[in-house]
């Protein structure tokens, strides 16, 4: 399966007026960003959007479900939900959604303690 290139260009395009978007190979499928902040993914051609309690009534509402994998016999499900297959018909649409799982990409990077740097010796 996998993602192909033309679905990635195709976001890209699709996303543009959100932020410059770079794309990224991850395990297998692909890893959107803006500004260095990974806000989506994209797997066998689907895109999942960062989720968290405040925009995870939009995914549920449209009866859509987070990505989930098995992990050593247990499901294991991540924090990037299922995007509406209309958003790739409506780019207004698709920069809100997208908006708001940058926003979600934001906050939940800022929570996350940073790494120190060693020093050079």
């Amino acid at each position: 399966m996998g993602v192909r290139a033309g679905y990635i260009d195709l976001l890209k395009d699709l996303l543009a007026d959100l932020a410059p978007i770079s794309a990224r190979r991850m395990f297998s499928g692909v890893g959107l960003f803006a500004h260095g902040v990974m806000f989506a993914i994209v797997i066998d051609d689907a895109l999942y959007l960062k989720c968290d309690d405040e925009n995870r009534g939009a995914f549920e509402a449209e009866g859509l479900a987070a990505f989930s994998y098995n992990r050593n016999g247990r499901m294991v499900a991540l924090s990037y939900w299922r995007a509406p297959e209309r958003l790739l018909d409506d780019s207004d649409e698709m920069l809100s959604w997208a908006s708001r799982a940058l926003a979600v990409a934001r906050r939940t990077s800022s929570k996350r303690p940073r790494k120190k740097r060693r020093k050079a010796k």
